[in-house]
């Protein structure tokens, strides 16, 4: 059924794959446009989404920001989908050479994947603001209101690009020279409207431009191959027609 993707990657020696929220959906994380989305249950807090995940409301409003963030960014049970896992199965066999992610779920890191860049940063990543000691995810949800250093009794904040502040600049320099680099790249689950990484497909010189999403981007016409279905499905399939071969 994906044969032209199989046969791609087959093809191509470094894969780069630049994913979104859709490639965490199938693992019960909402992403945050659908009309179940996180967006969506920001409207119960009176503030809409770029405020209350802005960097100004963190500053003056850390109790409310935490409460939505626990309730709603955080799912501790939350396991790799086939994409996760299909990812990570080739980068093990050599052919994917980085996966770029817009997600903060750590997700590709379980699923045992090597080469992960963040664009947005990590929820398992924390760090006091004043001394700079650095928390897990269990300090974080174990705290009761804005967590504090128990050293310095410093705000400690998710290592997370919010709006109003610059990716990392190593982490997009990184990804630009992955994408330069590849003769195939794999964009799945994302709508490629969230700059500025969406812009990193524009760095692409290579042979092959996939693009595998439920629904259309506007940079369909500009792809080899276009898929319109789910993430899991797509990379759990060619990864099983690859392994059968």
């Amino acid at each position: 059924m994906y044969g032209g993707l199989k046969k791609i990657i087959e093809e191509s020696n470094r894969v780069v794959f630049f994913g979104g929220a859709g490639v965490s959906t199938e693992s019960g994380i909402p992403d945050f446009r659908s009309s179940d989305g996180l967006y969506n249950a920001l409207r119960s807090y009176n503030h809409v989404p770029e405020e209350l995940l802005s960097h100004n409301f963190f500053e003056k409003n850390a109790e409310i920001f935490y409460d939505y963030y626990k309730k709603n960014l955080i799912y501790k049970d939350a396991q790799p989908n086939k994409a996760h896992k299909a990812l990570a199965r080739l980068e093990k066999e050599g052919k994917i050479k980085a996966v770029i992610t817009q997600n903060v779920d750590g997700l590709h890191q379980m699923a045992g994947s090597k080469n992960v860049l963040e664009l947005h940063g990590s929820i398992h990543r924390n760090y006091c603001m004043q001394c700079g000691r650095k928390f897990d995810l269990d300090f974080i949800m174990q705290s009761e209101g804005v967590p504090l250093c128990p050293v310095c009794k410093g705000v400690v904040r998710p290592d997370i690009v919010l709006y109003e502040e610059p990716l990392n600049e190593e982490v997009i320099n990184k990804s630009i020279q992955a994408v330069r680099d590849s003769d195939a790249l794999i964009v799945g689950g994302t709508s490629l409207v969230v700059y500025p990484a969406a812009g990193l497909i524009n760095y692409f010189n290579g042979k092959y431009l996939v693009l595998i999403n439920k629904t259309e981007t506007n940079y369909d016409d500009k792809a080899d191959l276009v898929i319109h279905a789910p993430i899991g499905e797509v990379l759990g399939e060619v990864v099983k027609l690859t392994t059968e071969n």
